[in-house]
């Protein structure tokens, strides 16, 4: 196996990883809102906030690196177009993803202070959810846009 398709073979997985451990994630979370179970909203917040730790984030750190790599084996320029989106889009998803790791961490700490505590959520727990959607929409289509642009790379202009 060349250097090339291991750090492709790297870079694929650590992609499918961060998209599906997002997209898994912000299911259940979205559920477990909706799901009128305090307990259930505790453990979910919690065990989301552990899986960016263990998984998002580690991949979140490989994209870039073997991505470049990628970039500099096969000789293309940062500039080359569909690299460029590609580039811009996954630091707005960062940018995005930022503000709802510490919501995430926010309504885990509140979700877990209420169960223990009130058995109420603060209208604050609700307003900080509405923000984490808010967030992660664009965050997953872009990410989405991605995908797209590592599998096509189409020629955007020339």
């Amino acid at each position: 196996m060349t250097t090339y398709f291991a750090v492709k073979w790297i870079h694929v997985l650590s992609s499918v990883v961060l998209v599906g451990t997002g997209f898994g994630t912000a299911f259940y979370l979205f559920f477990a809102n909706r799901s009128g179970s305090l307990d259930a909203q505790a453990v979910v917040s919690r065990l989301v906030v552990r899986a960016d730790w263990w998984f998002t984030t580690p991949a979140v750190l490989m994209q870039p690196a073997s991505g470049l790599y990628l970039a500099h084996l096969a000789g293309w320029p940062l500039t080359t177009p569909w690299l460029a989106v590609s580039i811009g889009l996954f630091v707005v998803t960062g940018a995005l993803w930022l503000p709802v790791v510490w919501l995430q961490l926010r309504m885990a700490a509140m979700a877990s202070a209420a169960r223990d505590g009130s058995g109420e959520l603060p209208a604050r727990y609700w307003r900080y959810a509405r923000w984490w959607e808010a967030l992660g929409y664009p965050a997953f289509f872009a990410m989405l846009m991605v995908f797209y642009l590592m599998v096509a790379k189409p020629t955007l202009w020339h």
